[in-house]
């Protein structure tokens, strides 16, 4: 019965060690697409930042889904709920205080 353990145990390890390495070599690539675009300069500005802002973008998920481990499945579903309300929370208090900020500003003027 514990050489199933330790069995169960070591590929628990290995899955988890293998999650990070994807992880890993996925946002050293989405961050050197970026980086290598802005410094060639091979492509024109808006075209530049739209690969910057795509890359972000996949990289947040790629942190989310290989760092965080945030899934649909049944055991991560509660983890992603919770923390897809605290990103709402978040994006609505600072995009209220802005638009506070911003009308507070228009006012003044």
């Amino acid at each position: 019965m514990s050489n199933a353990y330790a069995s169960h145990g070591e590929g628990d390890f290995s899955a988890s060690v293998k999650s990070y390495l994807v992880g890993f070599v996925l946002s050293v690539v989405l961050t050197g697409i970026p980086f290598w675009s802005v410094m060639t300069h091979q492509f024109d500005h808006m075209t530049t930042l739209w690969v910057v802002v795509i890359t972000a973008l996949v990289q947040i998920v790629v942190h989310l889904k290989y760092f965080l481990h945030l899934d649909f499945s049944k055991e991560g579903r509660i983890n992603t709920f919770s923390f897809l309300f605290t990103a709402l929370i978040i994006v609505m208090v600072v995009g209220l205080s802005v638009w506070i900020i911003y009308a507070a500003n228009e006012l003044m003027m």
